[in-house]
């Protein structure tokens, strides 16, 4: 491998371009990141949207992609039962790794992949990206600041309603695919990272209640891609017992002594992609939502309210750098891959891989494979499980 990548000289190959794949590739290419080839479950797939996408390369396989010398840092970005053997295979073959999360399907994985990658001192991400919202990164600088006091409530949800109709199907239903669970590890699991973000605290015990309001599902007998729109005949469906969650409530302790509870579900007509929270603390109380992201509301016992509208010059100066544009122009959901991967190639453009990173690692997956294991085990036992990380 080159010693000092550049712009010039790094390549990247994608793994998987279903839904969030085309997000890397568009995050990438906005920072001037030279994205070299794909890698697809088919050949003929990979070929496809490598032309649609102007990609230069298609590799037969994720094998290939990975010898090629060429090739510097992979992303994946394909169904979860595979983030674990590729970032391995992708380690060992001395490429530094932005993983989509989950980063595994147990913590005895994760665990393996956050030791290699220090073996091998080899950059790792984790696609945690709602942390690169300038509003998310304004409400951190509050906390950290004092200016909300000391946290008493961390509350929130997210939301989604995708998967409401028993026709909706996707392969984050097989638990073969996507794990054992499915709203807390899909959308929670963002959340629960994003809060440890914001305050700085670690939660230390969890009690979870999970839900399944449609035990039966319609699983079409052909594919059909995320979030589209589904036209298929009764025929041409199967019915297919479901085991993941639809919904969980979980109550939280964090490690000062805040207070925190999460509703997760993805069958609440109208909320398409709503991750909300709202921090109390002993001064002042702070709420974002993300469906409204350039939003943050900052709430006051003794004078009025406050409303802040993103505008870099009004924000922190850790804010003001994953904002790219003025006051009244708004950033959303691409424009957090662009921020990630901006803080990921100038990491490792930089080539000092002893600082710490500002961007989610390895070890914060890990840590969320801890706390999805917790939260899995205090569902099924129905009581407080504490967290051992």
């Amino acid at each position: 491998m080159v010693s000092q990548l550049n712009k010039q000289t790094i390549g990247v190959g994608i793994a998987g371009t279903g839904f969030i794949g085309p997000a890397h590739i568009e995050g990438l290419v906005r920072n001037g990141i030279r994205v070299l080839g794909l890698v697809e479950s088919t050949p003929a797939l990979a070929t496809s949207k490598a032309h649609e996408m102007s990609i230069p390369l298609a590799y037969q396989s994720f094998e290939a992609m990975l010898a090629d010398p060429d090739i510097h840092v992979v992303h994946l970005a394909t169904p979860n039962f595979l983030h674990f053997p590729q970032a391995k295979a992708a380690l060992l073959a001395g490429k530094h790794v932005v993983c989509e999360k989950p980063l595994a399907l147990t913590a005895e994985q994760s665990a393996e992949l956050v030791k290699l990658a220090a073996e091998k001192k080899l950059v790792n991400a984790v696609n945690f990206n709602i942390r690169m919202y300038p509003m998310v990164q304004q409400a951190r600088s509050l906390v950290e600041s004092g200016e909300i006091g000391d946290v008493f409530i961390i509350q929130g949800s997210y939301l989604q309603d995708w998967l409401l109709l028993p026709t909706d199907w996707n392969w984050r239903l097989e638990p073969g695919l996507g794990g054992t669970l499915r709203a807390v590890g899909d959308i929670g699991s963002h959340w629960l990272d994003l809060m440890t973000f914001v305050t700085g605290l670690k939660i230390t015990e969890v009690y979870a209640d999970f839900k399944t309001f449609l035990p039966v599902r319609k699983k079409p007998a052909k594919p059909v891609e995320t979030f589209t729109g589904k036209l298929l005949t009764p025929e041409d469906y199967v019915d297919q017992p479901i085991k993941t969650e639809d919904y969980a409530t979980i109550l939280l302790h964090y490690e000062n002594g805040a207070q925190g509870v999460l509703t997760v579900a993805q069958v609440c007509s109208g909320r398409k992609n709503r991750l909300f929270f709202e921090i109390n603390g002993s001064k002042s109380s702070l709420s974002w939502n993300g469906e409204q992201p350039n939003e943050l509301w900052i709430g006051h016992r003794n004078e009025p309210n406050q409303l802040l509208i993103k505008d870099p010059s009004l924000m922190s100066e850790e804010a003001r750098s994953t904002a790219s544009y003025p006051g009244g122009h708004a950033e959303g959901f691409p424009d957090t891959f662009k921020q990630l991967n901006k803080k990921v190639y100038q990491y490792i453009f930089n080539g000092d891989f002893d600082k710490k990173p500002d961007f989610p690692t390895f070890a914060d997956g890990h840590y969320e494979m801890i706390l999805c294991e917790a939260i899995e085990r205090s569902a099924k036992e129905k009581t407080w499980v504490k967290i051992n990380s």
